[in-house]
This record gives C-alpha cells, sequence and structure tokens, in this order.
C-alpha cells in the first residue's frame, strides 16, 4: 500500500514537472531571459545541494506569468542554454531525470528556443582577413568593426531590419557571462559573424549568433594600480587582417591572432609605477594602432601614441603636456609639466580625407587648485587634430582653459558632413562634459557655435565668439562651492550618436550639482597616490536627473528631451539606426529604443543591472542583432 502511495506520488510530481518543462517551452525568448538573469551569481545560495528551491517551486507549481516572479526568483535560473538544460535537470527528481520522455522534450525545447537555431548552419570561422578597407565603411553595415561603428564616431548603423514598427518584438537571444567583471565597459567588435570583446584584461572571440566561446585569451587582473586602472575597466578591441589589439589595466597593448587568441607580441607603452593605467579602446588608422592612458587625475603626462601593427615598434608620440620650451609651456612652471595630466582615455576618431586624427584630452592636474599650473594648461581639456603619419600637431580647441571642475574632453568628437546654409561643412561636434554642445569645422578647429544643454550650469554664463568660455568666477574652496555641473559632468565618455536621415544628434545629460572643495594646503605629487588636491560631493536633497537629448545640428538647437526615471546614476551611451531608431541604456537599468524623430517610446528591457557601455548593431546570416554590455553580461536581441 506504501509503495502504491509512493508511486502516485511521484507519478503526481513527475506530472507536476512535465507540466513546468512544457511551460518553459512555451515560452518567448524575452520571457526566458526576463526569468534567467543572474543565476551564475546566485545559483548556489538559492539552489542549496539535495533539494529543490521551495520559493520558486511554489510558483513553478502553478505556471506562472513572467511578471509574477521576484527579481530574485528570476535569478535563479541560467542565461545560456548548455548551462541551463544541466542545472534545471539537475534540480529535478531522480524520477524525471531517468525519464527519457522528459529529458527529450527539455532538450527539443532547449535545443530550438535557447541554441538560436544552431542545427543546419555552418559554425563561424575566425580564420578571416579584415583587410584595412572594411575599416573605412561608412555606415557600418552588417559588421561592426571598431568601438563606433566607423571613423566618425557617429554610431550609426546602416542596419534597418529593426524599426519603429517591428521593434516592440525584438527579443533577447543569448547572454554571455563574464567572470571577472561586474561592470563592463566594452563595445563588441564584429566582422564576419564573429564577436571580440574584453573583459577586465581578457579577450574573447564569441560566436555573434549564440554567444558560443570561440577561444579566450586570459590574462590576469594587475595588482597595486591606483583610481581608474585599479577597476580593470576595459572598452574593447580594435582589430585589422588577423590580429586582434588590446589595452591592459597595466598599459600594455597586446597583439593577438584573431585565429586562436594566442599572442604575438606585448608592448609596455606606460610605467605604472609613475600613475599610469589604461582603460580605452585602441584605435587602428592605416596601420598604425593608437593607444593612450589614464591617470589624469594622478599627476601622470598625458600623450597619445602610435605603434606598427605588425611589429610593436612605437611610430609616434604626442606629448598633451609641452615641455618646457615648447608651445603652449607657459601654463607648466618647473617640473609641473611632468605631472600636468590631460590624458587620453578613450578612443577618438578619423577623417581619411584629411588624414587625421581628433582626440581628446582630460583635466589637467592637479584637480581643483589652480595656483602651481596658472594660465590656460595647454593641452588639457583639448580635442587635438594630429596627423596620423606623423602626430603632429595640426590644430586645438580648448574647451575649458584653467579646469578646475575636472571637465575632461574626452567626449568622443563626432565627426559629420552636414548641410548648413547651403553648403556641406566639415564639421566636428561634441557635447562636452562642462555642459556646452559644440560644433567646429574640423579641417581647421575654427569655432562654429556653442549652446548649453542642461539648465543647472553656474561656472559660465556662455560662450564668446572664440569659443572661450565667460567665467563667473566660481571655482573650489576649503569650505565648499556649490558648481553646476557636477564633477561627473553634464555628460561623460558613454557614447553619442548621430543619424543622417534626421540630422540629430543623440546624448545623454545629466542635471546636477556638486559641493566642490578644494585643498587647503599644496599637495605633493607621490607616486601610488591620487592628485586631486581634494575633491566634490553630493548635495543633500538636491537630485539628480539623466535626460536624453536630441540636438539639431545645421541649428546647433535642441528639438527634443526625454526626461528618465532613475536617480541619475546610468553610465549607457546611444547608438542609432538606418530603421529610424535610437539604441540607448536609460537610468532605469534597461536598454531602450526610442523613435529617432520624435523621441518617442517604443520598446525596453530591463536587464537588472546598472549601465556603464553603449550599444551596437550588426548582422549574421541575414539577422540584424543589438548588443550591450551590462554588469557582467552581454545581451543580444534580435527579433522574435
Amino acid at each position: 500500500m506504501r509503495g502504491q502511495l509512493r508511486d502516485q506520488r511521484n507519478e503526481k510530481q513527475f506530472q507536476r514537472q512535465m507540466a513546468t518543462v512544457k511551460w518553459f517551452c512555451h515560452l518567448n525568448q524575452w520571457q526566458v531571459v526576463n526569468h534567467l538573469i543572474f543565476a551564475v551569481r546566485h545559483l548556489r545560495s538559492l539552489f542549496p545541494r539535495g533539494r529543490h528551491p521551495s520559493p520558486v517551486q511554489r510558483r513553478l507549481e502553478k505556471p506562472p506569468s513572467p511578471d509574477t516572479l521576484s527579481p530574485r526568483e528570476r535569478a535563479t535560473l541560467l542565461i545560456s542554454a548548455p548551462q541551463f538544460g544541466l542545472i534545471f535537470s539537475t534540480h529535478l527528481s531522480k524520477r524525471m531525470r531517468q525519464s527519457r520522455a522528459a529529458l527529450s522534450l527539455l532538450a527539443l525545447c532547449l535545443g530550438s528556443g535557447y541554441a538560436a537555431g544552431q542545427s543546419g548552419r555552418a559554425p563561424v570561422s575566425t580564420d578571416a582577413d579584415i583587410a584595412p578597407e572594411r575599416l573605412l565603411v561608412s555606415p557600418p553595415q552588417q559588421d561592426w568593426p571598431s568601438y563606433n561603428g566607423d571613423f566618425t564616431g557617429r554610431r550609426y548603423s546602416g542596419l534597418d531590419q529593426i524599426n519603429t514598427e517591428n521593434v516592440k518584438h525584438l527579443r533577447a537571444q543569448w547572454v554571455f557571462h563574464s567572470t571577472n567583471s561586474d561592470s563592463m565597459e566594452v563595445t563588441p567588435v564584429v566582422v564576419g559573424g564573429v564577436m571580440y570583446i574584453t573583459s577586465g584584461n581578457d579577450a574573447l572571440a564569441l560566436d555573434a549568433r549564440t554567444g558560443r566561446i570561440l577561444w579566450h585569451h586570459s590574462r590576469p587582473l594587475t595588482e597595486g594600480l591606483i583610481d581608474d586602472a585599479s577597476a580593470h575597466h576595459n572598452r574593447g578591441v580594435a582589430v585589422w587582417h588577423s590580429r586582434v589589439y588590446l589595452e591592459t589595466d597595466n598599459a600594455h597593448l597586446l597583439c593577438l591572432d584573431a585565429r586562436s587568441g594566442n599572442l604575438i607580441w606585448d608592448v609596455t607603452y606606460a610605467d605604472t609605477r609613475l600613475n599610469y593605467g589604461a582603460t580605452s579602446a585602441p584605435l587602428l588608422v592605416k596601420d598604425k594602432v593608437l593607444v593612450g592612458t589614464s591617470g589624469g587625475d594622478d599627476g601622470v603626462r598625458g600623450f597619445l601614441a602610435a605603434y606598427d601593427a605588425i611589429t610593436g615598434k612605437l611610430v609616434w608620440r604626442f606629448w598633451t603636456i609641452p615641455a618646457p620650451g615648447e608651445p603652449g609651456s607657459e601654463s607648466w612652471i618647473g617640473d609641473a609639466y611632468l605631472h600636468g595630466g590631460g590624458t587620453t582615455w578613450m578612443p577618438g576618431t578619423y577623417d581619411p580625407e584629411l588624414n587625421t586624427v581628433y582626440w581628446g584630452t582630460s583635466n589637467p592636474a592637479p584637480d581643483f587648485v589652480g595656483d602651481t599650473r596658472p594660465g590656460d594648461d595647454l593641452y588639457t581639456d583639448c580635442v587635438l587634430a594630429l596627423d596620423a603619419d606623423t602626430g603632429k600637431l595640426k590644430w586645438y580647441f580648448q574647451f575649458t582653459p584653467h579646469d578646475l571642475y575636472d571637465y575632461d574632453a574626452t567626449e568622443t568628437p563626432v565627426l559629420l558632413d552636414v548641410p548648413v546654409d547651403g553648403t556641406v561643412r566639415r564639421l566636428l561636434v561634441e557635447a562636452n562634459r562642462n555642459g556646452f554642445f559644440y560644433i567646429l569645422d574640423r579641417a581647421n578647429g575654427k569655432f562654429l557655435s556653442a549652446t548649453p544643454f542642461v539648465e543647472k550650469l553656474n561656472w559660465a554664463t556662455g560662450i564668446d565668439a572664440h569659443g572661450r568660455p565667460l567665467l563667473t568666477g566660481l571655482k573650489p574652496t576649503p569650505q565648499g562651492t556649490r558648481i553646476c555641473p557636477s564633477m561627473t559632468g553634464a555628460t561623460n565618455w558613454f557614447s553619442p550618436s548621430y543619424n543622417p536621415s534626421t540630422h540629430l544628434f543623440y546624448f545623454l545629460a545629466l542635471e546636477d550639482c556638486e559641493m566642490y572643495f578644494a585643498g587647503a594646503e599644496k599637495q605633493v605629487y607621490k607616486p601610488g597616490q591620487t592628485y586631486y588636491s581634494t575633491g566634490a560631493e553630493r548635495i543633500p536633497r538636491e537630485a539628480a536627473k539623466k535626460i536624453m537629448l536630441a540636438f539639431d545640428v545645421p541649428t546647433g538647437k535642441p528639438v527634443w528631451r526625454y526626461p528618465q526615471i532613475g536617480e541619475g546614476d546610468s553610465w549607457g551611451g546611444t547608438m542609432t539606426t538606418a530603421g529610424g531608431l535610437v539604441f540607448f541604456g536609460d537610468d532605469a537599468g534597461e536598454l531602450e529604443a526610442v523613435d529617432a524623430r520624435s523621441g518617442k517610446p517604443l520598446w525596453h528591457f530591463n536587464t537588472g543591472q546598472s549601465m556603464h557601455a553603449s550599444p551596437m548593431s550588426y548582422a549574421v546570416d541575414g539577422v540584424q542583432y543589438v548588443c550591450i554590455a551590462v554588469g557582467s553580461d552581454l545581451f543580444s536581441f534580435a527579433l522574435d
């Protein structure tokens, strides 16, 4: 009798589990991923060995809708098909695991729904020769071959399969989980169906259709670094022929074989003992790899360097802080130039016709006290126009002379050819951290216009006819001074974008102020220590606000604005497409799509993690994908 009752109980349990499997099979991919986000991180605590997770089990006995699961319950299932199947089957009953029918159903479910239809498709090949001509394609189509997609920095994709009418059907296709970073800042590079990414000092090649690892080059994170470099952020790779290039946190330039991930050469280009580090993605121009450093707040002397892409030998170096006797050295007294900042910690842009590289520089050091650096402090807070072959300076434009607010000019200098008054002008457009939207002539650096794009702006009243700010006299003090924008800036390194169909420039702005403090005593530079000379603090009861903005480039005026819901903490950027969309990381931890012309919200996906990267788009086998790094994961989406 007991055996019969036990068999009946087992049979009922088996039927409940079969119903659960069938329920999973009927979920669309958005619902699945919505349930499967953080399992790697929380699996051990939520699935104790030898028993089911009771809260989730109770929910699954009566198949719920996705919205009824709590975030913690959504974190109980793994995101990729093989891992999901392994963990799910591990926690089924013995009877369930022994059932061929149940396992077949589960396998069918996973194979068709979560492996992105691998059956019948040839694997992508890493055996490719990425010709330099592919880096010149603008706008990018199926490939996304560099950090910004192309040399212009527009982050505009020519793909239009996903558009304003069907974006509501966008679903997550796969998620890749990083094991050495909880704040990925990478923009993936995709060429020929292979996706190249970085996480910490690691580089990986993935099948861009499924997220499956093709190769993995592993390198330990560096100990003993300070400030930004100590966070081990890495923003991606550059590709050229059969080679992949990346910067490491301790300022090494690595050259890898794109076919296998094997190391070809390793060049040290800055000394971490002097507080240098690196956080950027390299820029490949012709046959040279351009790299910069972090450490502008730590007393380093900034530079941009170009290395031979084949041999790794230094070709040229441009120092952003002039040495004594050089043009622009007037601000730097004694050996102050050796610690003046002006680092080059974000990728620049490039005009092949003018053979000119455009690169932004960071703040002067020390940040908040300017007594040791009188004058304009060249070439900090500048965009530099350099000859791509020699590194010689063609022209510069300084956004914030004698900066006391940490207003780096490392925002993307976007290159646009735009009709203005009946004439096509070669423009450089930048939404700067200081709160003004600038338009320059990129052929000669001539200032054309500047428009404030935030309301909380009190360090300057405007910009004069020569492009210099009209200062209010506010500056950091030992007692503290309320200054707007905050030290984070009215915008920052997260990417803007430009759509040539709308002539609109899109970027995330931040309305925020902070109390700025200056050190009462002179700070002396020391290796291993930061060189801020104090800092800034949030102001109680003053809330920060993120706003998505669209500026009309021909007029330099705002067209629409989309206020965000959140605490102003997002560092997500933007990307726009030929499908009439703008994708961006909003302030609620969501990847969002809006109408590029009106800003109307059309779609969103809650990632459950904070944004520190910008989206991109690519296509494989005729399918368009949208991809973004969020927290420790990489999400890729396509139409359902």
